[in-house]
């Protein structure tokens, strides 16, 4: 039986599980003294027995995949036909994951012949642990399924033993979300300490020659100097922190203003939509649009008033297009904050005699600075941490330079050069790329926290 059909199964005696449970627990009376009354609804009796039918077979069923791949290739190892298979780690897995395949169907004929010998033998482990896997499932399923049927009584307290679970299961839901966090960062310091420990952090964090390719061998990496990231922390600032900024403050706030303050309900339904489409819109694409179109056009137009030094990859080519793309968070942000200050402080400046524009400009962008600012923090956020668009558009070399027509590279950027290809990661180059991302994140934490913290106390002051 294959797992796809068992798990079908599984889920299927699940549910009459359910739809027994509860017919039973259905039949209880409800009527007479609060004291003979069922402690639960008859929909938690089904929960609790559906529940105690699937979960531990559907527990098993996941541990037994991920163990009967290693019991099946142990078994097939013990027959006489995996005598022939060579001693060299690679090839002997290739011929073992191609016996599978044929085993399995995934594959109807196996380019090595030992492959096509070892296929009778996978195929009868795989029978055998996959009826072992299937028979221990099923007794499983019943036996929590007899045990849970015969808790649904009038006095159990079935609805007490469901949210439980589901507390459970809500609380192992937040720790994956906390694990995965504390293992990257986890991850990011160990391999930075590997790197600092061959190249000086102040020469990492004040340095101004980016080069790793220039430390070749081990004995080149403590003098060779070039591990000097200022450039990279410059141009990541530059490109996002700076340009995108001009351009996406701007339009983001002027069109929050005018989609709050001046917009009809009918337009505002279709403007701010069609606005937030901009945050879907995958960041390679930007990446093209910005590399084809942008770039070329601004060096056209740079060589025309006279900069004959202008680049086909410039940092304002990627930076325009980098705010163009994170509108949509100044935007949302600023729409949110705006929307969210009291009538009562609009009414009272037009009656006062201001004007529309004044009451903007001196009450209502004030009172919604915090929520502004805060947008402003996350939106730099997520353009400092973008990579296509400027792989595409503003190149991959380190200046140190605030020509905007001249190329340069982000953080994220050489963290992509760094890792892509075959590379050893025991060199100070590959782990060059941890050191990087472990200052990107800190730099990202620490805005998120900022921006939290001002939207906080916004909230605080206005809901």
């Amino acid at each position: 039986m294959s797992t796809l059909a068992l798990l079908f199964l599984v889920l299927g005696l699940g549910l009459i599980a359910w739809i027994s449970a509860r017919v039973r627990a259905s039949r209880f009376v409800i009527t007479g003294p609060a004291s003979q009354r069922p402690h639960s609804l008859p929909a938690y009796h089904a929960w609790y027995v559906g529940l105690w039918v699937a979960v531990p077979a559907l527990l098993f069923l996941a541990v037994w995949a991920s163990v009967s791949p290693g019991l099946v290739t142990q078994a097939v190892l013990a027959t006489p036909a995996a005598a022939e298979l060579p001693s060299f780690g690679m090839e002997r897995a290739a011929i073992l994951g191609e016996a599978r395949a044929l085993a399995d169907g995934s594959i109807k004929a196996a380019f090595n012949p030992k492959a096509t010998a070892l296929a009778p033998a996978f195929a009868q482990a795989l029978g055998f642990y996959g009826t072992i896997g299937a028979v221990v499932a099923l007794l499983l399923a019943f036996a929590g399924g007899a045990y849970a049927f015969t808790k649904v009584k009038p006095d159990f307290r079935a609805r007490t033993r469901v949210e439980r679970l589901v507390m459970g299961a809500l609380l192992i839901a937040s720790l994956v979300a906390i694990l995965t966090t504390i293992g990257i960062v986890a991850s990011l310091i160990f391999e930075s300490a590997r790197f600092f420990s061959m190249v000086s952090p102040i020469e990492f964090l004040f340095g101004t020659q980016w080069s790793p390719q220039t430390a070749i061998r081990a004995d080149q990496v403590g003098s060779s100097g070039a591990f000097g990231a200022v450039p990279l922390f410059w141009g990541t600032i530059f490109v996002g922190a700076i340009i995108a900024m001009i351009v996406a403050i701007p339009l983001g706030l002027m069109s929050a203003i005018y989609l709050t303050q001046y917009a009809k309900a009918s337009t505002r339904r279709w403007v701010k939509p069609i606005l937030e489409i901009l945050a879907g819109v995958p960041t390679v694409v930007y990446g093209y649009f910005a590399a084809l179109t942008v770039a070329p056009a601004l060096r056209d137009i740079a060589v025309a008033v006279g900069i004959s030094s202008a680049s086909s990859e410039s940092a304002l080519a990627a930076g325009l297009v980098m705010g163009v793309m994170i509108i949509p968070f100044v935007s949302s942000m600023a729409d949110d904050s705006i929307a969210a200050v009291p009538q009562a402080m609009k009414d009272g400046s037009l009656a006062m005699g201001a004007t529309s524009s004044e009451t903007i400009r001196k009450v209502l962008l004030p009172a919604a600075l915090p929520g502004v600012v805060g947008g402003v923090l996350l939106a730099v956020s997520r353009a400092i941490g973008e990579t296509m668009i400027v792989v595409m558009a503003a190149g991959l070399a380190a200046n140190l330079t605030a020509n905007p027509f001249s190329s340069v590279t982000t953080v994220t950027t050489q963290i992509v050069q760094l890792l892509t290809g075959d590379q050893e990661f025991d060199s100070a180059k590959t782990l060059a790329a941890f050191a990087l991302g472990l200052v990107l994140f800190v730099i990202t934490l620490l805005l998120n926290i900022v921006a939290l913290r001002v939207v906080k106390k916004y909230r605080e002051a206005y809901e």
